[in-house]
């Protein structure tokens, strides 16, 4: 592939826009389905909890939650313009029965007020955050004490094979979460890595290794 074609995928994969963003947010949404899964588990999602994930995608996945327990309210975070309607309009129902709500943000400040959630995660978007310090000081401060934040991405040692994540990927093995981590007031309470076989875009399967650490407030 040129160079300005894998420019476009991690560009699309960061912000996805226009017709090639709803496929790119497709696919994204059933490569990383497990992930989500796993972050979800380890949510450990009781009844009356309100969760936030940032950078949902097409939030196809938001079914899933509801089916954890009782008296949910999700809440969704996104950058891209168009994948908070795709996500509006996906999950409508829970939208209009206001179980559900979505809003853009900058990918800096979480815009609500301290200690407002009880359970946060993100799948495969720790690449792309730009000052991830400070983000992380956010993500506690709307949490409530005891709450539980999950991270889940995939290792630096499967991303860097990927031609496109030479552009706008910033690469993150384990350890270097964890140094990222001890720089805040977060304490780990849990880390897993799990290998599962995925397709590339030339249809072949391959293995992926991916990690969720679990951060509690």
């Amino acid at each position: 592939m040129e160079k300005e074609e894998l420019q476009a995928i991690a560009s699309q994969l960061k912000h996805p826009t226009g017709e090639k963003g709803i496929e790119m947010a497709n696919m994204m949404h059933e490569t990383n389905i497990n992930m989500t899964r796993h972050s979800v588990q380890n949510l450990n999602i009781k009844a009356g909890n309100s969760i936030l994930e940032l950078g949902h995608g097409n939030a196809g996945h938001v079914e899933l939650i509801f089916e954890q327990a009782e008296n949910l309210k999700y809440y969704g975070l996104e950058m891209s313009e168009l994948m908070f309607q795709e996500a509006r309009q996906i999950n409508r129902n829970f939208v209009s029965q206001k179980q559900a709500f979505f809003s853009l943000y900058d990918g800096n400040a979480v815009p609500f007020q301290d200690a407002f959630f009880d359970k946060m995660f993100t799948v495969n978007t720790i690449y792309f955050w730009q000052e991830p310090e400070k983000l992380l000081s956010e993500i506690y401060r709307v949490l409530k004490p005891n709450g539980v934040f999950c991270i889940t991405f995939a290792e630096e040692s499967f991303m860097k094979q990927l031609p496109f994540t030479k552009f706008e990927f910033e690469l993150y093995s384990t350890e270097k979460v964890e140094q990222l981590v001890q720089k805040t007031a977060f304490k780990i309470l849990y880390k897993e890595t799990l290998t599962e076989k995925v397709k590339t875009k030339t249809g072949e399967l391959v293995d992926r290794d991916f990690t969720t650490i679990v951060l509690e407030k």
